[in-house]
């Protein structure tokens, strides 16, 4: 469902500037640039309304967090959330608006430690499989910008996208270090930040899917 367009948006996501990346450099400059202390960089593509982003940081403040958002309206929300809780993070936290489709335009190549997958729309109908974040071709543009054995973690409640996943990584020869059927009852549950969908569905019983992939 479309999200209503936000009243003053453009205006409320100014007042948030501070941990805002405003535009891509040229060329793409280092992210560390945009904070205060050199430390890895983990990204999450597609942050919704910013749950995630806002208590990873929280929780390990020994890591840099960049959390993109595609839709404005959307990222409002995430970047209004982390300005509420500002007093309980370290100044680790900033957000930018695209697509990442252009990722590489706001990231030099291997700068990056981890991506973030987390629930991601499935586009289902099979003549969209390139739109899927996990086919090929966005993995491989994820190897061009993360750093040699970076990391990529995926969450989702679709079993069809999981398993169209798992055969990307295959077909692309990466490695599979970990992966769940049933992340919530599984041995890295007590470390898992949930995203506002995941609480949602998670409470009515559905099971979420999980992989780590080392590239």
């Amino acid at each position: 469902m479309r999200m209503r367009r936000k009243k003053h948006g453009a205006e409320r996501i100014a007042a948030c500037r501070e941990i805002l990346i405003e535009s891509p450099a040229v060329p793409a400059v280092d992210p560390q640039n945009y904070f205060h202390k050199n430390k890895p960089i983990h990204l999450e593509i597609g942050c919704g309304k910013g749950d995630f982003a806002v208590g990873m940081s929280a929780k390990y403040p020994e890591n840099n967090f960049i959390a993109m958002e595609r839709v404005p309206d959307v990222a409002c929300l995430a970047l209004e959330k982390a300005m509420r809780h500002q007093e309980e993070r370290p100044d680790n936290l900033r957000f930018l608006i695209g697509d990442a489709c252009n990722l590489t335009e706001w990231f030099p190549p291997h700068s990056v430690d981890c991506i973030y997958l987390n629930f991601s729309d499935p586009w289902p109908k099979k003549g969209y499989a390139k739109r899927r974040l996990t086919h090929e071709g966005f993995l491989e543009l994820y190897r061009s910008v993360l750093c040699e054995g970076g990391l990529l973690r995926l969450k989702t409640d679709n079993e069809g996208l999981f398993d169209f996943s798992l055969e990307q990584f295959e077909k692309c020869g990466l490695t599979v270090e970990w992966q769940s059927r049933d992340l919530h009852s599984s041995e890295k549950a007590a470390d898992n930040i949930m995203t506002e969908y995941e609480r949602n569905f998670s409470a009515k019983g559905q099971v979420i899917y999980s992989a780590w992939v080392r590239f």
